[in-house]
């Protein structure tokens, strides 16, 4: 355990006049973590990336759909010019192995206020509700989610999980532990606030296309 977190729990410990637990109860509410709790969930039979492409759509999300990491590109170009945005892209580091149009101009940093476009991995996608689990990394930063207009996100259909509890329970076996934070996203941004009127783009993208990658 990181020091930091131990004088946290110290504080926590002696805000509250007490020690150190015990190890048999330790040992109870690290099990109260560790056991898998069954809740009720909705049922379907329908196919798992069916389901996620239905789900996300009704909520004005966009998909493409390639045949293998190759086909990654042009499906982004293709959304690249359908909506007219320059050619240049904050992409997530864990997409540096993709080989991007000669012409454009590509960074692997955060998204900053001036980004219009940026590109990430989705660790996974859940059928259940067309959401995407996004993590915060050097391989996804988490300004790709909020800063830009427009997000298109990879997502591999073997990575489309069936419940949010399964996302969770994948989550925690990764490796590398919990990330800073956990985003989950179910197309673009959007509010009622203002005259009860839907806007896109409220409190994040205005436009969420995901490129579903088919093993090749």
């Amino acid at each position: 355990m990181s020091s930091a977190r131990e004088d946290i729990l110290d504080a926590v410990r002696r805000a509250q006049g007490r020690g150190s637990r015990d190890a048999p109860t330790r040992a109870t509410l690290d099990a109260r973590i560790t056991t898998p709790v069954r809740h009720l969930r909705p049922a379907f039979d329908e196919d798992l990336t069916a389901r996620f492409i239905r789900k996300l759509e009704s909520r004005s999300g966009t998909i493409a759909r390639v045949d293998g990491r190759a086909g990654i590109p042009a499906a982004v170009e293709i959304f690249r010019s359908a909506h007219g945005l320059a050619p240049r892209a904050a992409v997530g580091a864990g997409l540096k192995d993709i080989d991007w149009p000669a012409d454009w101009t590509i960074h692997h940093d955060r998204a900053g206020i001036a980004e219009s476009l940026s590109v990430s991995p989705a660790f996974a996608g859940i059928a259940e509700t067309g959401t995407l689990m996004l993590l915060a990394s050097p391989e996804s930063p988490t300004t790709h989610n909020f800063v830009p207009d427009n997000q298109v996100i990879i997502l591999e259909t073997t990575r489309i999980l069936r419940h949010f509890e399964d996302a969770w329970a994948a989550l925690r076996k990764r490796t590398g532990g919990m990330p800073r934070a956990v985003n989950l996203v179910s197309g673009p941004s959007r509010t009622a606030d203002i005259e009860q009127t839907i806007q896109l783009g409220a409190h994040g993208p205005r436009r969420l296309h995901v490129v579903l990658v088919d093993s090749a």
